[in-house]
């Protein structure tokens, strides 16, 4: 393993939070740097670093953090943050820079935004490089790479893009998605930001990074709708503010106004690679094509499911638990209900593991037993089924119209829907562990809808499933009691 120690800032993020196990798995010593270290404490690979709390607008708290640390990798930004976001972004690079050369830190490798620096760029994109400039401020070398749209579930950008395509069968679209923009893979990202530790030839550098296709915002919606099997048609209209479509992007995405607002001003400028150094640099690094990245992206939903979803924190304090909590987090919608139960977590997993075949679902089963009935009529698999053996159960069993698809004994359950759904769909109880004997009964459903219609077919049903799953977990809290 090497004995450079590297430091990660903005870990909890989307990138952050990828490029941490790429860098252990490179044999590198790895410290996260974040606010509250309890944020990173549930990632898979939190016991295999050295997790530092601090504050980037707080100079004093980023000594001990810096400690040591031979690389640090700036991966914090403010959107979202206020209107004074970019003024943030610089005064938090400053302070980070001038830290880092206190504690005889190297180098900063930053992530940045790509864009001519000459033209008019938006507010977004001039902050990301003011930043770059920021940094660079305090003298440490800083390889600063340069990316446009980042293709991957979960990325800002692209999930703009996903959203929209996804629920809308007709867009009406502003001049902006006529802009060239040249958009690059994460895994292309994550190869540049870690091949650059062992090249020394990269400090001090500006580098442009990019895929290998250069094409409008309407020809990325369209071949995401390839990819998808969905038809989609674009209208064009003459005007359309950023402000105006930052307010319909607000209305039929998760993404908020405030953040949709100067990500959309950036949309106007066109974003393409015009200096090559990165290609000459790392030449083992063959940027892939847009349509390539979309697939490998929507695949990795497909065949881990909602893993990066699931690993999301839970309030930790039990006064501020909320018993319901709806939210969208990469293309899935995410409804969680939970209850803290006064038996045992082998009590809770036993009642919850028992559900389904003769027993039944212990609330409103009537409505079960319907929806299956429905299944069949239009040639699903109905609830005949069943169970394998009314106690005991496997991953891969059968379980009315769920198939069983993780097992953890006296833990967690999660079952993937086997009806006629526009959408893909699971269902999870958990039994956690708490003080005095209690445990935490988690219920999650997930829903990736396909499309309107599985949009559609989401909010129609919601009230009923509303009804169903706050009854379900009640009675399930309830048998765990007895």
């Amino acid at each position: 393993m090497s004995a450079d120690l590297i430091l990660v800032t903005g870990a909890t993020g989307y990138v952050g939070g990828r490029l941490v196990p790429r860098l252990l798995s490179s044999g590198y010593r790895v410290r996260c740097l974040s606010r509250d270290r309890a944020r990173l404490k549930g990632r898979p690979w939190s016991d295999q670093v050295d997790l530092a709390q601090g504050d980037m607008m707080q100079p004093d708290s980023l000594i001990a953090a810096m400690r040591n640390v031979k690389v640090l990798y700036y991966l914090v930004h403010s959107l979202g943050g206020g209107s004074d976001f970019a003024e943030r972004d610089v005064a938090a690079a400053r302070n980070c820079a001038q830290a880092a050369r206190t504690a005889g830190v190297e180098r900063i490798i930053y992530l940045g935004g790509l864009g001519d620096p000459a033209s008019d760029l938006s507010p977004h994109l001039r902050s990301r490089q003011r930043t770059g400039d920021a940094l660079r401020e305090a003298g440490v070398p800083v390889t600063e790479f340069r990316a446009a749209v980042i293709v991957g579930s979960g990325s800002l950008s692209f999930e703009l893009i996903r959203y929209l395509t996804e629920r809308l069968p007709v867009m009406i679209c502003p001049k902006w998605v006529f802009t060239r923009v040249q958009p690059i893979a994460i895994r292309n990202v994550l190869d540049y930001l870690v091949a650059a530790l062992a090249c020394p030839e990269s400090a001090a550098q500006i580098l442009e990074i990019g895929g290998k296709d250069v094409l409008p915002y309407a020809d990325m919606m369209t071949g995401y709708s390839r990819a998808r099997g969905l038809k989609r048609r674009l209208i064009a209209v003459p005007v359309l503010t950023p402000r105006l479509s930052s307010y319909w992007v607000h209305l039929v995405t998760p993404i908020p106004a405030n953040i949709a607002q100067p990500l959309i001003k950036g949309l106007g400028n066109e974003v393409i690679v015009r200096d090559h150094t990165a290609r000459m640099l790392f030449p083992d690094i063959d940027p892939m094509d847009y349509e390539t990245a979309v697939r490998l992206a929507l695949d990795r939903v497909q065949r881990h499911g909602v893993e990066t979803a699931w690993s999301d924190a839970l309030t930790s304090s039990q006064g501020h638990r909320t018993p319901r909590e709806l939210t969208t987090r990469e293309g899935m919608i995410i409804e969680r209900r939970q209850r803290t139960v006064p038996a045992s977590p082998h009590a809770v997993y036993r009642s919850f593991a028992r559900l389904g075949g003769a027993r039944g679902w212990l609330y409103m089963d009537w409505a079960w037993k319907a929806r299956g009935i429905l299944d069949r009529i239009f040639g699903g698999v109905g609830m005949r089924r069943g169970r394998r053996d009314p106690e005991d159960l496997h991953v891969g069993d059968a379980l009315d119209f769920w198939r069983v698809e993780r097992v953890e004994p006296g833990q967690l359950i999660r079952l993937r829907a086997e009806m006629k759904v526009p959408g893909r769909a699971w269902l999870e109880f958990e039994a956690r562990p708490e003080a005095n004997g209690q445990t935490l009964l988690l219920q999650t459903a997930f829903f990736e809808p396909k499309g309107l219609l599985g949009l559609l077919y989401w909010y129609a049903l919601y009230p009923m499933h509303s009804l169903i799953f706050s009854g379900l977990i009640r009675r399930i809290a309830q048998q765990a009691e007895t």
